[in-house]
């Protein structure tokens, strides 16, 4: 007789399966987005200045390079601060995760409108454009990888 038996009876059932989640924890979820928001907002960076873009803002008659560092903590930053609260109000009421995904990724999209209305070329709008979708995208992505958990 297997190991995955059970003694019932003189007969053998198969014992339950265990239930084996597939989400991901909080703190994995919140991982997953960052890193992966980072690493595509880097290939899109890396694609943009192969392409020719400028990659300078000019804001007030300043211009404002665009870095790898600026990339990196302008995606971590407000994922994690978003996503962290969001998981946080989430063990009070669970609700808060739908909710949040439709924030985080409504805000992505509202802030396109900031690149969009820059006074830098087509190369650097469009990517910085890009980095705001890939913004939002990793949140409702993350948020749902940690909702199946639940």
């Amino acid at each position: 007789m297997s190991s995955n038996a059970v003694h019932h009876s003189g007969s053998a059932l198969p014992a339950a399966p265990s239930v084996r989640r597939s989400g991901f924890s909080w703190w994995k979820a919140l991982v997953t987005g960052a890193v992966g928001a980072v690493v595509v907002n880097l290939i899109v960076l890396a694609v943009a200045k192969l392409a020719g873009a400028s990659l300078i803002v000019v804001d007030s008659g300043q211009e404002h390079p665009i870095t790898v560092g600026g990339v990196i903590s302008a995606s971590v930053i407000p994922l994690v601060v978003g996503m962290g609260a969001a998981l946080l109000l989430a063990q009070w009421k669970p609700v808060f995760l739908r909710i949040a995904q439709y924030v985080g990724g409504g805000l992505a999209l509202l802030s396109v409108a900031g690149p969009l209305s820059s006074s830098a070329d087509g190369g650097t709008v469009a990517a910085l454009a890009l980095m705001h979708l890939t913004l939002g995208v990793a949140v409702v992505a993350a948020l749902q990888l940690h909702r199946r958990d639940r």
